[in-house]
């Protein structure tokens, strides 16, 4: 008999063979993966050598998440198993980023106890496309950057500043722009945070306003944080000394007017938020220093 010849298996000893199920075999031999090279006289599949390594290969082509159709692709030479592999990996690299989009957006819901609604909102920001996301920061840079009267030069970098998710961002990278783009589309942060651009930008031929300083040297925000650790007070005469250094004989008026601006609209957070989002390390958060800095002008202005 055609199934006692000793160069040929039937299902149930390619199944042991090989450690699959007789189920998987028979559905990968009738998709046409792994066929029959015969039949016994009564009908059942017979296999012989060649077929064993045919389903090493074909598991294996499975275990890397090749569909069917593809390994029955590859195995009849239509394509090969460099190609195929090549669009899985695009495959794969797309479903890892939908996967570190969906973990984003869940690690932020989870920490901030957020509604249904708000999780909806959240899941949309996170799926914006780039040139949903580049609208979103144009209208967001014409509102706060537009008509400035500044010099060519700040001009043209206010035009060309972008901030730009990667292809392939990381889970902090996709928490911190769902914050970011629901914070430049709030339309009362970008009222505060051209007041402060006005108060801390230079007309052309024009020094720079009181107080601008303070957003763009850290090392006044070091100083502070020295003083702060020493545990001195803001309202006392140490305090005092600290701004004659810091300041001089400056308008320490318009410097307060231009530090309360920048604490009102949030430019703190708003710049750590543009550093996380392109992945670059940024300095700490100095909103405790700019607080005590604000709380000793005060001060010092009612002496």
């Amino acid at each position: 008999m055609d199934d006692e010849r000793p160069d040929v298996l039937t299902i149930g000893q390619l199944a042991h063979r090989t450690g699959l199920p007789v189920r998987t075999l028979r559905f990968w031999s009738d998709e046409g993966a792994v066929p029959p090279v015969a039949r016994s006289a009564s009908g059942y599949r017979l296999y012989d050598a060649e077929s064993v390594a045919r389903v090493e290969l074909v598991r294996t082509l499975r275990d890397l998440g090749l569909g069917l159709d593809d390994v029955c692709r590859v195995l009849s030479g239509r394509t090969t198993v460099a190609e195929v592999a090549n669009a899985h990996v695009a495959a794969l690299d797309a479903q890892i980023r939908s996967l570190k989009v969906s973990r984003a957006v869940l690690s932020t819901v989870a920490t901030r106890g957020s509604t249904a609604e708000e999780t909806a909102l959240m899941n949309r920001l996170a799926r914006l496309s780039a040139a949903e996301r580049k609208q979103i920061v144009d209208e967001f840079k014409e509102e706060v950057f537009g008509g400035l009267d500044v010099e060519p030069h700040l001009r043209d970098r206010l035009h060309a500043f972008g901030i730009e998710l990667p292809d392939d961002p990381t889970s902090e990278q996709v928490d911190a722009w769902i914050e970011l783009a629901e914070l430049v589309r709030d339309s009362g942060f970008r009222a505060r945070l051209r007041m402060w651009m006005e108060l801390n930008t230079p007309a052309p031929g024009q020094p720079r306003p009181p107080g601008a300083s303070i957003w763009w040297a850290r090392q006044i925000v070091q100083t502070v944080a020295e003083v702060r650790e020493r545990g001195v007070a803001p309202e006392g005469p140490e305090a005092a000394e600290v701004l004659s250094e810091l300041f001089g004989d400056a308008d320490r008026t318009g410097v307060l007017r231009s530090l309360e601006a920048g604490i009102e609209a949030g430019a703190e957070r708003y710049r750590r938020l543009v550093a996380r989002v392109r992945g670059q390390s940024s300095a700490p958060d100095a909103t405790e220093e700019l607080e005590w800095l604000a709380r000793a002008l005060r001060a010092a202005d009612e002496m």
